[in-house]
């Protein structure tokens, strides 16, 4: 498989570009001797334990884990609190520490100490508890990037109220249908959010998706952006956040939870059907986002450390708030774009506030790249001493650019793998340690097991062909199921390969054991680091009421690594017209998000299908991406997939 992904990685060995740490950067590191690994993978469950007592524990566990494939416990027997952990225990001797340093998209600031975030989660725990709210209900959070998103999470957390977070592009279709899967009981939102200085209407959204949601009993609403945002307020179920915690007590004990009491579920696109609600449950998630924060990005206390994504991703939850903050690290937030109001914005806000660790996308490197070097030399970047990316694989150009025109060659990049599904870092360099190469996330993190197979699920060689990238044994921040759909759960992820966890991405094993992952071999795209199921994108375009069938891939993008597009057969008597595309384009972008909008729609009398009639969407993406056809000899029509080339064809030179 992937034979262009092969020889691009073969060339990458050959131009011997290997990266070592710094010089001084090992010595000085948290974690510089390589021994970790062996130790590790000698006794995982021991190394496991072994960090894991540096968490605060109300009860310690009987059993460290608890293995039916494919189903985990870990620290069974230990009772424990995520909120806790990430606020009690530092208040002694962090109290006066600065938490979360805020910025907005504005320019405003607010800082929280790690005493006045606890006071304030306390507050809002007790909020949520003056709702009615009952450890086990859900709670559903539909917010920008504002400081009063980790206080929600951290006060669900507290009384032991599972959060489910939807990102704020996203559209009311999409937040109604994960409420209704979770049966939240309150919503907690705001009347706007910024982006490039204008108002995201989240409450406005939210009263859409409330229509249809009859669990919902509650929506929270912080003000934001006040008279800027043209909003309702329906008495009896909306209340202000303000008004809520004018009176609020600032004293709320922490529950003490199962081990594997559910801490969150979050939503990712899945191949076929709904989207998959991702159930995370406590000790061994925060453990592994602890432990990974603290190795992998060399975490010192007195770090400023800045992940750039929102909240509403997984990486948001795991290396915004709980992994960082368990650390009792200083947290960098910003409410806005990178452009606004100017394309210097992020590397202004390096620049004051001195940033050290920063972590974010391949996407926004490739668009730094474009919008060229003059903006980040415009400021003293010379305070970051480690940079990460994540969200997708980083192409060696882009690696290169970060290193040269962010890092200046002094700050070692962390190329993480990892997946909502697998809640924390897998396979990364560790700063002090990992000698890198640009393009490829190098190896397993300590106590990590990993393999690359080929379709009978046989392990491939380093330096041998491309196949499928499995994980071997459980992991603490490993998913625990699909919520309410564990059948999914088995049949998605441990049916393809018994015993191994098949991730669905494609990957290659380098002659040096170095991993290099080549994007997802399954119909779920990765737009700008967003993954987006097919069926969602497909299920939208057929709801315009102008379409008959549709079927969407993914292509090659230079900024956002896929980009959609769409081959779309009107009914009758509509026509393929350039207003009927841009009409669909934004028809998808108001069901799910500007995030899924197609980026090409192609009209088409019919589609590639088998006999039995099932679209041969590998034959659409080798359309899509240029390449030879693959075998046609199943279609029921192989002429249909040749006049789609010819107008794919016309409809790029046409662009």
């Amino acid at each position: 498989m992937a034979t262009e992904a092969q020889s691009s990685f073969d060339i990458l060995l050959a131009e011997d570009r290997v990266y070592p740490p710094p010089p001084g950067f090992a010595a000085q590191a948290s974690v510089n001797d390589p021994q970790i690994y062996a130790e590790a993978d000698k006794d995982f469950e021991g190394f496991w334990a072994k960090h894991a007592e540096s968490l605060d524990w109300f009860q310690k566990w009987d059993t460290v884990l608890e293995w039916d494939v494919p189903w985990a416990k870990w620290f069974t027997g230990g009772k424990i609190n995520a909120s806790y952990n990430c606020l009690d225990r530092h208040l002694a001797d962090k109290g006066t520490k600065q938490a979360i340093i805020w910025e907005g998209e504005f320019g405003e600031q607010k800082t929280y100490t790690y005493t006045e975030l606890h006071a304030e989660v306390c507050k809002f725990a007790n909020v949520l508890k003056g709702l009615g709210l009952q450890t086990g209900d859900r709670v559903a959070i539909y917010m920008g990037m504002v400081p009063e998103l980790p206080i929600a999470l951290l006060a669900s957390a507290r009384i032991g109220c599972p959060h489910s977070v939807v990102f704020g592009g996203f559209s009311p279709d999409s937040l109604s249908d994960r409420i209704n899967d979770a049966e939240a009981k309150v919503l907690i939102t705001q009347d706007g959010s910024f982006r490039r200085g204008s108002v995201v209407p989240l409450k406005q959204n939210a009263d859409e998706a409330v229509k249809k949601t009859p669990s919902i009993e509650h929506v929270v609403v912080l003000r934001r952006a006040g008279d800027k945002a043209q909003i309702q307020m329906q008495e009896g179920r909306d209340l202000w956040w303000h008004d809520l915690m004018k009176d609020a007590s600032p004293d709320c004990p922490a529950e003490q939870l199962d081990s594997e009491h559910m801490l969150y579920i979050l939503y990712t696109s899945g191949t076929t059907g709904k989207p998959k609600g991702i159930v995370h449950t406590t000790a061994g998630y925060l453990l592994q986002t602890m432990l990974t924060t603290k190795w992998v990005f060399d975490l010192k206390d007195d770090d400023i450390y800045w992940c750039t994504a929102d909240i509403g991703w997984v990486t948001g939850h795991s290396y915004i708030v709980y992994g960082p903050m368990a650390n009792g690290a200083t947290c960098l937030m910003y409410e806005g774009a990178p452009d606004y109001p100017d394309k210097d914005r992020f590397w202004d806000i390096v620049q004051r506030h001195k940033v050290t660790i920063l972590y974010t996308a391949p996407t926004s490197i490739r668009t730094f790249m474009k919008w060229g070097t003059e903006y980040p030399e415009r400021h003293d970047l010379s305070s970051l001493r480690v940079l990460g990316t994540v969200g997708e694989p980083i192409n060696p150009e882009a690696w290169m650019w970060y290193n040269q025109y962010i890092g200046h060659g002094k700050s070692p990049i962390v190329d993480t793998w990892w997946q909502t599904e697998t809640g924390a870092i897998m396979i990364t360099p560790l700063p002090g340690i990992t000698e890198t190469i640009p393009g490829s996330a190098t190896v397993p993190f300590p106590g990590i097991s990993a393999s690359i197979v080929d379709e009978n699920g046989k392990d491939i060689e380093p330096g041998a062909a491309a196949g499928y990238l499995c994980l071997n044994r459980p992991w603490p921040s490993m998913f625990r199921t699909i919520f309410n759909d564990p059948d999914r759960y088995v049949q998605t992820y441990w049916s393809k390969f018994p015993g191994r966890y098949f991730t669905g991405d494609g990957a290659k094993q380098m002659n040096n054991g170095y991993y290099a992952i080549i994007g997802r071999v399954d119909d779920v795209l990765n737009v700008s680091g967003h993954r987006i199921g097919t069926w969602e994108v497909e299920s939208a375009l057929v709801d315009s009421g102008d379409v008959a069938e549709a079927a969407v891939v993914g292509t090659e993008d230079v900024i956002t690594g896929q980009a959609i597009a769409a081959f779309v057969t009107l009914k009758t008597g509509i026509e393929g017209t350039e207003d009927e595309r841009q009409k669909l384009k934004q028809h998808v972008a108001k069901k799910i998000g500007a995030i899924a909008r197609p980026k090409q729609i192609i009209f088409t009398a019919d589609l590639p299908k088998t006999r039995s009639a099932k679209i041969m969407r590998r034959l659409l993406r080798d359309v899509a991406a240029g390449r030879v056809l693959g075998d046609t000899t199943t279609l029921a029509d192989p002429a249909v997939v040749n006049e789609l080339k010819e107008q794919y064809e016309q409809m790029g030179a046409a662009e």
